[in-house]
């Protein structure tokens, strides 16, 4: 089991890092909430990790807390919720924003998210009440909020900022169409491409 990674990061392309450690590059899927809190490239981080094997892969997740790997976990026990659509969620709003859903019982801005459908956003309010009040009570201090920083370190724009906008909400499995009209609605001149993923994924909630 990788629990932790602690290292360089020499890529990034959202959804996916490149954590190098003594030479060993880690390729690392993170929410995009979590991606915009990584450091510059060729900074060191630190990235809590879910491993999961399957027959035709090994693929690491990770998060900047370990709060936010928690709630990913309790994601992926719930009927229905795999890895990826986890990620999806988790990339579509904040720890703390799915909590608040959780609390309303608010199905309509679950089923905004790809993937999810009435059927299954119903099942995770159902399932993740308890489960959350659970993490919540075990957890201490601060750390029982699940609040993300809004303020992060924009990585070097390589291609433009509209197509890396693009490429991560088709990663994402949002629909060609639908990520495109996303992004030309919020794209401002000077918008770098993690200000311009961030702000066209609150435009579909």
């Amino acid at each position: 089991m990788i629990g932790r990674l602690r290292g360089l990061v020499v890529e990034k392309q959202a959804p996916e890092v490149v954590i190098d450690i003594q030479g060993l590059g880690y390729e690392v899927q993170m929410p995009l909430t979590s991606f915009y809190e990584l450091p510059e490239l060729n900074q060191e981080a630190t990235i809590y990790t879910h491993f999961v094997v399957r027959e035709d892969a090994q693929l690491l997740y990770g998060f900047t807390t370990k709060q936010e790997r928690a709630l990913f976990r309790l994601l992926i026990k719930t009927n229905g919720v795999g890895p990826k659509l986890a990620l999806t969620i988790l990339s579509g709003m904040t720890a703390s924003e799915f909590v608040a859903c959780v609390e309303r019982d608010d199905v309509a801005t679950l089923v905004k998210l790809p993937g999810v459908g009435k059927k299954t956003a119903e099942r995770l309010l159902v399932e993740m009440r308890d489960k959350l009040k659970s993490l919540m009570e075990a957890s201490q201090g601060s750390e029982r909020e699940f609040v993300l920083k809004a303020d992060y370190t924009p990585a070097p724009v390589v291609n433009t900022a509209e197509e890396d906008a693009i490429g991560a909400l088709l990663a994402l499995g949002y629909k060609p169409a639908i990520a495109s009209k996303a992004v030309s609605s919020v794209f401002e001149e000077g918008m770098d491409s993690e200000a311009l993923i961030k702000a066209a994924l609150k435009s579909m909630l």
